[in-house]
C-alpha cells in the first residue's frame, strides 16, 4: 500500500491510479468514511482518461490512528502532504460533505497559493458553518451535534448502522430504493477508522468556520447538493457557498439526498465530467 508521512509524523494512506501524465483529480472523503467511498467515481473518472487520487483522512480508514490534529487545518495539511508527494498539477479537487470542507481549505492555503490546482468541485458540503450560531441562524443547533457525540460514544456500531439506514442516503425516506450493499460499506469504512478521530470530527466539520476560505478561492468551483440533504441542509451550504465563492456554478437537485454521490452518480458523474472538460 503507499503512504506519504506528514510534517507531523504521521502515516496517510492514499490510492494513485491512472497515466502519471494524465490530469489528476483528487478525490476528497467525508465523514467517518475513506477513500473507498470515491470508488465509483474513480474507476469512471479512471475510464475517461484521468489520473483519480484519493486518501484516508487521518484517524480514518487505513491512515494512522493518531490521537491529535483532527481538525480542518490538519486535514488541509494532510492533502496537501499527499498532493507535494505526488507533485500533482493543474489538478480538479472533489469533495463531499466534510471533503468538501477540506477542498475549501486545501484549496485557499495550499492549492492556489502553490498553483497546483484548477478547478474544485464541492458536493453536500459543510462549509461555510454547518452549527447554528448568530452568524448561522440556520445552522443545525449544537445539541444535535451534541446527540451525535453521544451516540457515537455509547455504541458506535449501531450509531454507525442507523446513520447510513437513514438520513445520509435517504433511505429512511418513503419509497426509497435501499442499498444493502451501500449500508454495509458505509459501516464497514466507518468502523475501520478510529473512534476519537471520528469523535472529534464531529466539532471539525460542523464548527469550523469557512467563509473566508471561500472568499479566497479564485479557480472555478462546481457546487452540488440535493434540496433533501437531511445531514447538511442545502440553504446553509450550498446557496452560501455560491454567494461566497467569486466563480461558482450552482446546481441543486430535487428530491437527492446527502450521499448523492453514491445513490445518483451516474447523474453526479456526468455533471462533473462536463465540468472539468467545458
Amino acid at each position: 500500500m503507499s503512504f506519504v508521512t506528514t510534517s507531523d509524523g504521521v502515516e496517510i494512506f492514499y490510492k494513485d491510479w491512472g497515466p502519471k501524465d494524465a490530469q489528476p483529480i483528487v478525490f476528497h472523503h467525508g465523514w467517518p468514511l475513506s477513500a473507498d467511498d470515491w470508488d465509483t467515481q474513480m474507476l469512471f473518472f479512471l475510464s475517461k482518461g484521468f489520473r483519480v487520487i484519493a486518501h484516508d483522512r487521518r484517524g480514518h480508514g487505513r491512515s494512522a490512528q493518531v490521537s491529535a490534529g483532527h481538525d480542518m487545518d490538519h486535514y488541509a495539511a494532510d492533502a496537501s502532504a499527499v498532493v507535494e508527494h505526488l507533485d500533482l498539477k493543474n489538478a480538479i479537487h472533489v469533495g463531499h460533505s466534510t471533503g468538501g470542507g477540506q477542498v475549501a481549505r486545501y484549496v485557499a492555503k495550499y492549492g492556489q497559493p502553490q498553483a497546483r490546482v484548477a478547478k474544485a468541485v464541492l458536493i453536500s458540503s459543510v462549509p461555510p458553518l454547518m452549527v447554528q450560531t448568530d452568524r448561522s441562524p440556520e445552522g443545525a443547533p449544537i445539541k444535535v451535534l451534541d446527540g451525535l457525540r453521544a451516540g457515537l460514544a455509547a455504541n458506535r456500531a449501531q450509531f454507525f448502522l442507523d446513520v447510513a439506514n437513514g438520513p445520509f442516503y435517504g433511505f429512511n425516506r418513503a419509497g426509497a430504493e435501499i442499498s444493502e450493499g451501500t449500508i454495509r460499506n458505509w459501516w464497514r469504512q466507518g468502523m475501520t477508522g478510529s473512534a476519537k478521530a471520528h469523535y472529534e470530527g464531529i466539532r471539525a466539520f460542523s464548527e469550523t468556520d469557512q467563509t473566508e476560505d471561500l472568499k479566497a478561492i479564485t479557480v472555478p468551483v462546481l457546487v452540488l447538493q440535493g434540496d433533501d440533504d437531511q445531514v447538511v441542509p442545502y440553504k446553509n451550504a450550498a446557496i452560501l457557498q455560491d454567494r461566497l465563492l467569486q466563480n461558482s456554478t450552482l446546481k441543486i437537485y430535487p428530491g437527492y439526498p446527502h450521499g448523492m454521490h453514491k445513490t445518483h452518480a451516474d447523474v453526479i458523474n456526468a455533471d462533473i465530467l462536463a465540468f472539468i472538460t467545458g
